[in-house]
């Protein structure tokens, strides 16, 4: 089943259209939300401090934020293994990025209403139409940043995505017609898409449990796993530390065998 991401603003208003895609798909939700619940369950972090890791660039006393980075792996693993199984439908700021590579994953970004944000933002904060103007324009700045520090690029630009669709101009029922079509015909999943999410998942898994063993500095090393394979990259002059990372990978379920690379 096709792992669907939609891309949206925050109070977006997209939860009547990933509903009819659930319904009509039997694939489960994944909100922005509750990925923060369940990866705060997963991995003992707060849900403040996954909320900052997910919306904030480090702040001027965080250094390189190397700590939000951790968090980031942490909700990428929690992410990469609710997509296993009969489909999923995310929502939520990123998830096209969290899952980059998979080819059975439809990126789609999301035009909310603005006035319907705009109004949204007024009736759940209490503000006025100027300060809720101010909120929307402020949330999507800080997302901007955030993408370009984690990513180098722009979590809305067109090109990241598969589909981008307008929902001041489309209705949901249209909406969800074009992307279950494009879904079925273009993003399938296969046996080979399949082992590739499940890397994903070995990768990120990975990634996250070495980012919070505090006795191996991570920064430096890279993870990158085929067909079950794992290799760690890391400089010579930490032999002992990727020699401890591969001994952890080999503890993460379907890996296959881990090994190190030292440059």
């Amino acid at each position: 089943m096709t792992i669907i991401t939609i891309s949206r603003g925050a109070y977006g208003g997209v939860e009547p259209l990933v509903d009819l895609l659930a319904r009509r798909t039997g694939s489960k939700t994944l909100s922005r939300e509750q990925l923060l619940v369940d990866t705060a369950a997963e991995w003992g972090a707060s849900e403040a401090q996954l909320q900052s890791a997910l919306m904030h660039r480090p702040g001027l006393f965080e250094g390189r934020g190397l700590t939000k980075l951790h968090f980031i792996a942490c909700a990428q693993a929690t992410m990469a293994k609710a997509a296993r199984g009969e489909g999923l439908v995310y929502h939520g700021e990123a998830g096209h990025l969290l899952l980059k590579g998979v080819p059975h994953h439809l990126r789609v970004r999301v035009i909310a209403n603005q006035p319907q944000r705009i109004e949204t933002v007024m009736e759940r904060c209490n503000l006025s139409r100027e300060k809720a103007i101010e909120y929307v324009r402020t949330l999507d700045q800080e997302r901007d940043k955030w993408g370009r520090w984690v990513h180098g690029v722009d979590t809305g630009d067109p090109a990241l995505f598969d589909l981008v669709i307008n929902l001041e101009r489309v209705a949901v029922f249209t909406a969800a017609d074009i992307i279950l079509e494009v879904a079925a015909r273009e993003f399938p999943a296969t046996p080979d898409s399949r082992r590739v999410l499940e890397d994903l998942v070995i990768a990120s898994e990975v990634r996250a449990r070495l980012g919070l063993d505090s006795s191996i500095p991570d920064e430096r090393m890279t993870v990158a796993v085929h067909d079950g394979v794992v290799t760690i990259r890391g400089s010579s002059r930490y032999l002992s530390h990727l020699e401890r990372a591969v001994e952890m990978a080999r503890k993460v379920a379907g890996v296959v065998r881990a090994e190190f690379e030292s440059s």
